[in-house]
């Protein structure tokens, strides 16, 4: 029995799908938008590592602990990468963030602009209410 895994163009979220049966191929639908616009993502099997094995994988890493301390967002953008898999889903925020600094935006920059957004946004909904 399978799981499938899409992302939804409307919402941004991936999404997980269990499959019954190999005959059922239902049309997919977001489970957290309910849209119908999605895209299966190739999905990857999980191995469990210990926190030790993924630290002693990143340290061992010259040139990643090298842009950390030049404080490059494409070395924090793969620093994360390494240490994801036992969070659960990512939020559209989220993959926005690391969608621009892997592009090399500065991290400063990046999170001001979402702040600003956040706060125009929650400014625009007091004036609605």
């Amino acid at each position: 029995m399978p799981v499938y895994e899409y992302r939804c163009n409307d919402c941004r979220r991936r999404i997980s799908l269990y499959i019954r049966g190999l005959s059922e191929s239902p049309e997919p639908v977001c489970t957290n938008c309910g849209g119908k616009n999605l895209t299966r993502l190739f999905s990857t099997f999980a191995r469990l590592k210990t926190d030790k094995d993924v630290y002693e994988n990143i340290l061992s890493d010259s040139d990643l602990v090298k842009g950390m301390m030049a404080n490059d967002p494409r070395a924090l953008v793969e620093w994360s990468r390494r240490m994801e898999g036992t969070e659960g889903e990512k939020s559209p925020e989220y993959e926005e963030m690391m969608e621009r600094m892997e592009r090399g935006e500065r991290w400063e920059k990046v999170v001001g602009d979402m702040q600003e957004r956040e706060l125009a946004s929650s400014e625009t909904s007091e004036l609605e209410e």
